[in-house]
């Protein structure tokens, strides 16, 4: 009777998600009322490159367009290299598939462009020496991506596997993505066991339609059919399919948000621009 139960409690809280994100929208509340294709520009996150003269990673998730936006996210990545004038963001697009084009796209882009009207979500920002010594990583584990060339909505690969595939390869990028996130859980080369894209733990996937997940960042998961539910142990939350996280907000880690060589050098010769009369 207990199992019963239990099995009855898991079943709820993946079709409470279903149910509640057509009524009552999420934690990206521009889901509800953007137009499909309202706003393109960037949404305001990430230093403009000529402020910002050092190295730097981001990740971001932002709801996906038409009917997904009840249930999924899209998620990617932005790169820039020291002193340079411009992000470059590595993203899957899935039409593309369909014109027989590579679906992993790397182009200078805004890093925090509003995706179909939806605001991104910053997952990871990292920056200056420490953005250097991984964006080689970061760079590796983008052509290393086992599905260039294919692309499945659900339950993978996808953006998300996409994403994922960067966060298990570059562990010290500590991603934990969303709940949302289809496909995040679609293991490449049939693979059962694998590493959590946080790499802080492990996880079991049959093509990503069913399995668990057991992390220090990520919390338990499960997934049933490509939606996942499950609980945040230490940032206390439930973790809910189309909802996304209910308790404890997660701060995005400013460990490495400091002045580095090259601000000090850039603010030095502002400085000395704003003294000449």
């Amino acid at each position: 009777m207990r199992s019963l139960s239990y099995s009855f409690l898991t079943l709820t809280l993946f079709l409470l998600g279903a149910v509640y994100m057509p009524a009552y929208g999420s934690d990206y509340p521009e889901v509800r009322s953007a137009p499909v294709v309202s706003k393109r520009g960037s949404a305001g996150i990430a230093p403009l490159p000529d402020e910002y003269r050092g190295a730097l990673i981001e990740v971001y998730a932002a709801r996906t367009s038409s009917w997904h936006s009840r249930l999924a996210v899209h998620t990617w990545v932005a790169t820039k290299e020291r002193d340079a004038d411009e992000f470059v963001v590595h993203q899957v697009i899935g039409y593309r598939a369909r014109r027989n084009l590579p679906v992993v796209v790397s182009e200078a882009d805004l890093p925090d462009r509003f995706w179909y009207g939806n605001k991104p979500e910053l997952l990871v920002e990292i920056r200056g020496e420490q953005a250097e010594e991984l964006l080689p990583e970061v760079l590796a584990a983008i052509q290393s991506y086992p599905y260039p060339d294919s692309y499945t909505t659900w339950p993978g690969p996808n953006c998300n596997t996409f994403t994922a595939h960067i966060g298990r390869s570059v562990p010290e990028l500590q991603l934990t993505l969303p709940v949302t996130a289809i496909g995040k859980d679609y293991l490449p080369d049939g693979k059962v066991l694998g590493a959590a894209p946080s790499g802080t733990g492990y996880q079991f996937s049959l093509f990503g339609l069913l399995g668990v997940m057991a992390a220090a960042d990520e919390g338990l998961e499960i997934n049933i059919l490509g939606l996942s539910a499950g609980v945040d142990f230490r940032h206390p939350a439930l973790k809910l399919p189309g909802i996304g996280r209910v308790g404890t907000d997660v701060e995005i880690s400013r460990q490495f948000y400091r002045v580095d060589r090259v601000d000090v050098a850039h603010l030095a010769d502002a400085a000395d621009v704003a003294l000449v009369p």
